[in-house]
């Protein structure tokens, strides 16, 4: 077993050409009916290469036991998805007589049962499915799996059944036991393999070589301990001893590897994200008794479980109050999840004080509950939550379910379509329950409206956030229209249930808008001296997003000259139907990559020809170079934790264009979004590297996720303590509408931090 489909060229064997699903009984059947009862088949190692390895873990596990003295023959040996493979017939001529062999095809038991019960009469031999096994608690002393779980962990049917099945192993167990599993190591095995025997596992690897496949067979052996101590896995090679170029060994390595260092942190005391069978161990103490102030982060989801969750334990710090509730759950929607008083630890307690309860649990849902009722989260939450509940001597005290709204009191669809590059993206049009700062001029009481872009691969990131405001001129035309029909008596229009509204573009809804404007302080004398002697500053804008930004920049600062460069023609259309973007002589848009963009600019700057009496400087000083360039676009891929921008864009190469294409005071900015803080930290090295001045601006003190990061091309530029200085010519040079928005950019002046 564990041949992925597509891998069948390893094998000249005809009969692996029935085999499609490796998790189908009806398949198994069809495969061993095929091949008959007399015909083995070794999916991995041949005996002579697995016995060197084998009977001597067998003999040190004889000799280590508590009962030692007993013969071999005494061991009792579960090998699961047993097939028709040699190996029990082997341990048992060697010895090893009490050993279950059992899988899910009745054709192979009963061939195997017929083959051996004259010759060895002592196997046993069961139909079972081994990820729901009818075996007694702690009944062997030891699990020997040969490719079970490789065939479980099918790619298409995910690490369900090979979590059904290590529970089922690790049941079986007596303490001191070893489960023993040969493997082709591919890194989705080796991951639930080595997460699922952390904690009270003593873990050891090593290869073994097979003449039947170029691929190797690796043995990892976790012995059963009474403790929960955390070892670090062994292994009986290095990289160069299986192959340093073997893209299979180097896996395996790089899985040790990464393995050993969750590890050693969690021995280090590095907060981590524990699995709900770790918490049952005790790791983290006795969940049955409340600890003051304790938090643990941990996931949800186990055997017979429909999902799973990422969750955190908390145990109220102190009681003000008598507790409502000994044990609460508190729902966070997806949408929320990246809210300050969701994510961070402050906050977090905060919800638990407001809960009311001894013990909250707090479980975030993602995109795999999107389509499942509240009823069903609960029903399957209930008995995984009744499990983490303190004791209690009231038996039926009820754990109540607490729910954080999405925040929107209503919301309206205005428009879906999906692009070949972007993928679905959504306009809607949505009432928040609080507005956090009122927009001038309208009342607190208003229900504000606004109006979002949404693109369905980040739903919990808004790509842009305008106000809706009353749009005072289609309204006039509509009154002057009713006026008209009624004077010359015709049929009366029907009347609109409501104002007509429109984008307004001297608002910023999102508050990063509102950092990159605040971080041109950085650059005011220049911006005060070219407005001066009447010079349009360049702005180049890489990402259109629904074109607010630019549109904002075009209003308060007209002497800015924008270029906005986006690369995929669908945002420009969903700009102009429905976010008011317009194209003017002061505003432009290039369907365009932005980094070609930057690049055909720093080849033709390069490329220009310049008198033989001037020095070229680093910086470009042509007219075609931004005086300004601004990267604000999302990452089309965030798993590896970078939200925004795409990686792209921060790596060394294009940092060294943009500083070529820039002039010697320009400005550089990136609104970078993640919740890593080593991506972060990466970035910002990254730009130290390439940049003579680096300044940062983190939004909220309390949220770490988005920070804009502003560099400089010049030692000349102000210091931390010109900047109000600064912000005083910046606040000169903004033409808005609203006072209340200059008031917030200078303001959000004042949090603008020197790196370098």
């Amino acid at each position: 077993m564990g041949k992925k489909k597509g891998s069948k060229a390893d094998s000249s064997d005809d009969f692996l050409q029935t085999l499609e699903d490796f998790t189908s009984k009806e398949n198994w059947d069809k495969f061993f009916t095929l091949r008959g009862n007399d015909d083995s088949f070794e999916w991995y190692a041949e005996w002579p290469q697995l016995r060197d390895s084998l009977l001597p873990l067998l003999q040190d596990y004889s000799s280590s036991s508590p009962s030692s003295s007993s013969p071999p023959g005494s061991f009792q040996i579960l090998v699961p998805g047993c097939g028709n493979s040699r190996l029990s017939e082997h341990l048992y001529d060697a010895g090893f007589r009490d050993i279950t062999n059992v899988d899910f095809s009745k054709v192979v038991i009963s061939d195997m049962l017929r083959r051996n019960i004259r010759t060895r009469p002592e196997l046993r031999w069961r139909v079972m499915d081994i990820t729901k096994m009818q075996l007694a608690d702690e009944s062997f002393d030891m699990v020997l799996d040969k490719g079970a779980l490789d065939a479980l962990m099918e790619p298409e049917v995910g690490t369900k059944l090979g979590n059904q099945y290590l529970s089922e192993a690790k049941r079986v167990l007596k303490p001191g036991g070893k489960f023993v599993c040969l493997t082709l190591a591919e890194s989705h095995v080796l991951a639930l393999l080595f997460s699922r025997f952390r904690f009270g596992w003593k873990m050891t690897v090593q290869s073994i070589s097979q003449k039947r496949s170029n691929l190797k067979t690796y043995m990892v052996v976790a012995e059963k301990e009474k403790s929960i101590v955390l070892h670090e896995i062994s292994s009986s090679f290095d990289l160069l001893s299986i192959g340093g170029n073997d893209k299979q060994a180097s896996g395996m390595c790089e899985a040790l590897e990464s393995e050993n260092k969750i590890r050693r942190d969690c021995n280090n005391g590095t907060d981590l994200l524990y699995t709900h069978e770790e918490l049952k161990l005790g790791i983290k103490g006795d969940l049955a008794e409340l600890s003051g102030g304790r938090r643990i982060k941990f996931t949800l989801g186990c055997q017979g479980s429909n999902f799973s969750y990422r969750a955190v334990l908390l145990d109220a710090q102190k009681q003000t109050e008598p507790f409502v509730y000994y044990c609460g759950v508190f729902l966070v929607p997806k949408t929320r999840a990246h809210e300050w008083l969701f994510c961070s630890e402050e906050g977090q307690w905060q919800v638990v004080e407001s809960s009311q309860a001894a013990r909250l649990i707090m479980v975030f849902l993602d995109n795999s509950h999107s389509g499942a009722s509240m009823e069903d989260i609960q029903n399957d939450l209930s008995p995984m939550v009744a499990q983490l509940a303190p004791k209690n001597d009231d038996e039926e005290a009820r754990i109540p379910y607490m729910m954080a709204s999405d925040g929107i009191k209503k919301r309206e669809t205005v428009h879906e379509v999906t692009s070949s590059l972007t993928g679905e993206v959504v306009v809607e049009d949505v009432v928040y329950e609080s507005t956090p700062s009122n927009p001038e001029g309208l009342s607190p009481s208003d229900d504000l409206a606004f109006r979002r872009l949404v693109f369905k691969r980040t739903e919990g990131l808004i790509q842009s956030e305008a106000l809706l405001v009353e749009d005072d001129d289609i309204q006039s035309q509509k009154e002057n229209t009713k006026n008209v029909s009624r004077k010359g008596n015709k049929k009366r229009n029907q009347e609109s249930s409501g104002p007509i509204m429109k984008v307004s573009h001297d608002y910023l809804a999102s508050s990063y808008h509102t950092g990159i404007i605040s971080g041109f302080t950085l650059v005011a004398p220049y911006l005060k001296e070219a407005e001066s002697r009447g010079k349009m500053v360049k702005t180049v804008i890489i990402g259109l997003g629904a074109g607010l930004l630019p549109m904002f920049l075009h209003g308060c600062l007209p002497f800015f000259n924008i270029e906005a460069v986006e690369l995929d023609p669908v945002m420009l259309t969903v700009g102009k139907d429905y976010f008011c973007f317009t194209q003017n002589d002061r505003l432009k848009v290039h369907i365009a990559d932005g980094i070609k963009f930057i690049r055909d600019i720093t080849n033709s700057e390069s490329s220009s020809e310049k008198p033989s009496n001037v020095v070229s400087t680093p910086q470009s000083t042509s007219g075609n170079c931004p005086d300004i360039l601004i990267i604000d676009v999302d990452s089309a891929d965030s798993s590896g934790g970078l939200t925004c921008p795409a990686s792209e864009f921060i790596e060394e190469a294009f940092l060294l264009s943009v500083k070529r294409a820039l002039p010697q005071h320009g400005l550089f900015v990136v609104n970078l979004v993640s919740r890593s803080q080593s991506i972060k930290d990466m970035v910002v090295s990254r730009m130290k590297k390439v940049f003579d001045h680096l300044f940062s601006l983190q939004l909220e003190e309390e949220d770490d996720v988005n920070v804009v990061l502003f560099g400089l091309c010049s030692e000349s530029v102000v210091n931390e303590s010109d900047i109000p200085e600064s912000a005083a010519i910046l606040e000169g040079l903004l033409k808005c509408q609203r006072l209340e928005t200059k008031q917030s950019i200078i303001e959000t002046t004042k949090k603008l931090k020197c790196w370098k």
